[in-house]
């Protein structure tokens, strides 16, 4: 059995995603290949993803790492049980020090060298805690079954068994 469970590796380049499977296939049972970020929140809420290697910029032409920060900030937000690993071809401390302010768990620059990443992806892993919160748990279960709900609250409360009324005050108590 490998050490990790799944991988999520989001990049636009065929040859990116197939390189970074290929490097660590052996730390990871699954490994999830995204040619966009579209569908990441989706993925995110439908199965348990340990590590999201998330490159910066997914439009042609484009090096700034906005669409990368933005995806960072909505997993940040849904599912900030997930660690991300922001990738980019433009190395940059600036874009580097922005993603690790918002939540980033660590950055890698490509080129990348695989014993580097290696020990990146097993350091970001490592240091997880081992037992999540209640607190934590709840607010996970809380953000599944409204996004499963499609944002229905009604709904997402009959789901979870509970009223509305609490549903919106378990919400306010989380700052969702």
């Amino acid at each position: 059995m490998k050490p990790y469970g799944t991988l999520c590796v989001v990049d636009d380049s065929a040859t990116i995603l197939t390189a970074l499977k290929f490097a660590l296939e052996g730390l990871f049972d699954h490994i999830l290949l995204l040619s966009s970020p579209d569908r990441l929140l989706a993925i995110l809420g439908e199965q348990r993803v340990d590590l999201v290697l998330l490159d910066m910029n997914f439009t042609l032409g484009a090096n700034t790492g906005q669409e990368g920060l933005l995806w960072l900030r909505a997993v940040r937000k849904h599912h900030p049980e997930v660690p991300v690993v922001l990738l980019t071809a433009y190395a940059n401390v600036d874009l580097a020090v922005r993603g690790l302010k918002q939540g980033a768990s660590d950055f890698v620059v490509k080129p990348w060298d695989n014993d580097e990443l290696e020990r990146k992806v097993r350091d970001v892993l490592d240091r997880r805690p081992e037992v999540q919160t209640l607190e934590d748990m709840e607010a996970e279960h809380i953000r599944r079954a409204i996004d499963r709900e499609h944002g229905n609250l009604s709904k997402a409360a009959e789901l979870l068994g509970i009223t509305r009324q609490t549903l919106y005050n378990k919400m306010k108590k989380m700052n969702f």
